[in-house]
């Protein structure tokens, strides 16, 4: 009767699956953060865009061009915010990305050994039957049960 193989780290095995589970949605979070303020640099940029096409009606009296100096100032330093703020999610991102990685790159060593174990598991499990089968054969096959059956 062949032995069940059993993974004594089957544990960490699990917890190293939802170590790479976690990072995963780390990932899928800092992804999102940084695509919204890609948006909203883009949007930011557009605005900007927008108000300096503006610039011609704004020469109509003092007020209206310190207003639209103002504003202008006021979206650039908006601007330079939000590509300060998309450089920090970026390498917020890469490190998510990075971790996910050796995350599941922990998971596969320890899966990639389970398989290896089993493997020689089940050889040697054969190796045994095999060895115990011709034990069988031979004892079954005695010349002393031939003379006993004359």
């Amino acid at each position: 009767m062949a032995k069940k193989f059993i993974f004594r780290l089957d544990r960490v095995l699990d917890l190293r699956a939802q170590l790479e589970d976690q990072a995963r949605m780390m990932l899928a979070r800092a992804q999102g953060e940084h695509d919204e303020q890609e948006r909203v640099l883009s949007d930011l940029r557009d605005k900007l865009a927008e108000h300096m096409g503006k610039q011609a009606e704004a020469r109509k009296s003092s007020g209206e061009l310190w207003l639209w100096e103002n504003y202008k100032r006021a979206l650039e330093n908006d601007v330079a915010e939000a590509q300060v703020r998309l450089r920090e999610l970026a390498l917020k991102l890469q490190k998510a990305r990075k971790e996910a990685v050796d995350r599941s790159r922990d998971r596969k060593l320890l899966e990639k050994l389970k398989e290896t174990q089993a493997r020689k598991h089940d050889e040697e499990e054969y190796l045994r039957e095999q060895k115990d089968n011709d034990e069988m054969a031979t004892l079954r096959g005695k010349p002393s049960d031939l003379k006993d059956s004359s």
